[in-house]
């Protein structure tokens, strides 16, 4: 626990703008719809619907 005493409290901040980041890079390359496809066909499968 050492550790997070010691991350400077704005840290936090850069990892929040990188994940920000990443999925921009995400949605612009066109895997938004993908992850999007996927996860409403496993619940249609897992409630019955379709």
């Amino acid at each position: 626990m050492r550790f997070w005493k010691t991350v400077k409290q704005d840290a936090w901040l850069l990892g929040i703008l990188i994940g920000i980041a990443f999925l921009g890079i995400g949605a612009a390359q066109g895997q938004l719809a993908v992850i999007w496809r996927k996860a409403t066909m496993i619940c249609m499968e897992c409630i019955g619907l379709g």
